[in-house]
């Protein structure tokens, strides 16, 4: 039996609630709108062994009402990667069908403003048999997919702190040069990166942590990637998750990685680099 493979997602901010969604008396949670979400768009697998399609498996969720941490976790979600794993080298990992549901089910309980993102980067479970460069055909379907945002207006263009953690495994810092070079390569404008730092004196401390057991925790290597996102939705930071997940393939880190994503300013407005 092959070991099962975890992507987790913790939102933090700031929810209103619906003033007709409570929560306590509500008949839908968290876990059932995920699940229902993610059944309606083709992204849950079969419940029954041998039954294809679909990206994920469901395993939990849940929405938080302590609210005395800053910035607080709304909502968390965990799901189990759906068979084949490993990934097969034409596909990225789900991140963004994953996170964009995250944010349809936040939004059916109330408006959210988010602030920072944590999730699992099941890195280990990218299949790269012949070397990195047999993922090229992965990191052209993530290409594919920035027609999405080809459109965003330049005033949603916004500068990001995005972290990652790599456990025990010290392999993380001395890729990142190489991994900096590599997306800094690639031709799309939904993540442009200028620098990458090994020591990050304004990360900001989420509460509660992601599990040790679902990655290699508690944190030992980390670092730190800056530069501007398209716009802050979690339809863009899914697609930047899968992006540094076959960065950090490339270069040949095979644990699961922490990512963390949180503005450093607000959405700029300034010319467009596509014109």
């Amino acid at each position: 039996m092959r070991p099962t493979i975890t992507m987790f997602a913790a939102l933090y901010g700031e929810l209103e609630l619906h003033p007709w969604y409570d929560p306590l008396v509500a008949t839908e949670d968290a876990y059932s709108l995920f699940y229902a979400r993610s059944s309606a768009m083709g992204w849950l697998a079969g419940a029954r062994e041998h039954t294809s399609g679909g990206l994920w498996h469901m395993n939990d969720a849940g929405l938080d009402l302590d609210f005395r941490s800053s910035p607080a976790r709304i909502a968390w979600f965990q799901v189990a990667l759906a068979e084949p794993v490993p990934v097969p080298a034409d596909r990225p990992l789900p991140l963004q069908p994953f996170l964009s549901c995250a944010g349809d089910v936040v939004a059916r309980m109330g408006k959210m403003r988010l602030k920072a993102v944590q999730v699992v980067l099941p890195v280990h479970s990218l299949d790269a048999p012949a070397g990195a460069s047999s993922r090229l055909d992965a990191v052209g379907a993530l290409l594919q997919a920035t027609g999405w945002f080809a459109d965003c207006a330049s005033r949603f263009r916004t500068e990001v702190r995005i972290t990652l953690e790599g456990g025990q495994d010290s392999t993380l810092p001395s890729a990142a040069p190489e991994m900096l070079q590599w997306m800094q390569g690639i031709k799309q404008d939904v993540f442009t990166c200028d620098s990458h730092s090994l020591v990050d004196e304004d990360a900001v401390h989420l509460e509660p942590g992601i599990p040790n057991h679902l990655w290699l925790g508690p944190s030992r290597h980390r670092v730190t990637f800056r530069g501007t996102l398209s716009e802050w939705s979690l339809d863009a930071l899914g697609w930047l998750a899968a992006f540094l997940a076959e960065a950090s393939r490339r270069q040949g880190i095979s644990t699961p990685l922490i990512l963390t994503a949180t503005r450093t300013k607000e959405p700029v407005n300034r010319v467009d680099r596509r014109r």
